[in-house]
């Protein structure tokens, strides 16, 4: 067995045992999954979103609890069913995004020389662009619809995750693990497949997380300024219509906090889940966790003394 085998065999059942011990990773699991409950099953009970169902502007009540918009629809049934389509786009760009550095840094990284050169030209272009401006002047431009806010976000948002598995590549290759594979006669391609990207795990894993949290606030921003579809039900477009019916103004703050709130504790859950899995994945930070353990049980101020590491 590899090494890459060996670690990918042991390392999900590790990991799954460490986000249940690890506090930050686990309340970020909790929170997404909720979201994700909601998401999935929550407009089956939602009622209609479009239904025009009472008084327009209407303050939490029995009846609805979290009131009404401009239009008289239910606010509650509305950020249900955009549950579901913010974190479709969400979550879609953000592997799309990784996926599409992973298939440009890895190969610029492994194969080198000129294919190096040709694909690090390509990304340096999107990375001197401005991601945000460019991709409101795309999006202004193309149908409006989730499906071109998610094609928008990940043709300009995939650069800088390329450039740092292309770092990440370069130094893999050199290792011991990878020469040995050379020498053994594996293919070039699984050499990729199965020695280099599941040693880089850890790192795509905070690629997707930093990616999806990333989407999901450009996502927002985008149809907030009215360049998504704005028939269609998301947080965005909530946003959207509250500032069309000047909610900030009127006092109308139920049209507009509940959406900004669920885009804030997704963003925190994402947050809070990579934080723990670098605190999972990163030695130092593992060593720095066990230290104070200790001291706590030796009954000494962890700030008092603090471990020496040393690069290897």
């Amino acid at each position: 067995m590899s090494r890459a085998d060996a670690t990918q065999a042991t390392g999900l059942g590790a990991w799954a045992h460490a986000i249940r011990r690890d506090r930050k990773a686990l309340s970020g699991a909790i929170i997404l999954a909720v979201f994700a409950l909601v998401g999935i099953a929550g407009p089956w009970f939602a009622g209609d979103p479009s239904a025009l169902v009472g008084v327009p502007l209407q303050p939490p009540s029995g009846a609805h609890w979290l009131g009404t918009n401009g239009q008289g629809q239910d606010v509650l049934a509305q950020l249900i069913a955009g549950t579901r389509v913010s974190l479709a786009v969400g979550f879609g760009v953000g592997l799309a995004v990784v996926l599409l550095g992973a298939l440009v840094g890895v190969t610029a990284g492994y194969f080198g020389d000129r294919v190096d050169a040709l694909l690090s030209v390509f990304s340096n272009v999107f990375l001197v662009l401005p991601g945000l401006p460019l991709a409101i002047v795309i999006a202004a431009y193309l149908p409006s619809g989730p499906f071109t806010v998610a094609l928008v976000l990940t043709l300009t948002g995939w650069a800088w995750n390329a450039r740092v598995l292309r770092a990440q590549t370069l130094a893999l290759r050199r290792r011991d693990f990878v020469a040995a594979a050379v020498v053994a006669g594996e293919s070039e391609w699984r050499l990729l497949l199965v020695e280099i990207v599941p040693n880089m795990l850890s790192v795509l894993v905070a690629q997707v997380i930093g990616s999806t949290v990333y989407a999901i606030g450009a996502q927002v921003g985008l149809e907030f300024l009215g360049l998504g579809d704005v028939a269609r039900v998301t947080w965005g477009t909530m946003l959207y219509w509250a500032q069309n019916d000047a909610a900030l103004l009127t006092g109308s703050w139920w049209t507009f906090v509940p959406p900004g709130l669920c885009v804030a504790l997704v963003g925190f859950a994402l947050t809070m889940l990579n934080s723990g899995f670098d605190e999972i994945t990163n030695p130092r930070l593992q060593l720095e966790r066990v230290w104070r353990a200790f001291l706590e049980r030796r009954g000494v101020p962890a700030g008092r003394s603090t471990p020496v590491v040393r690069e290897p």
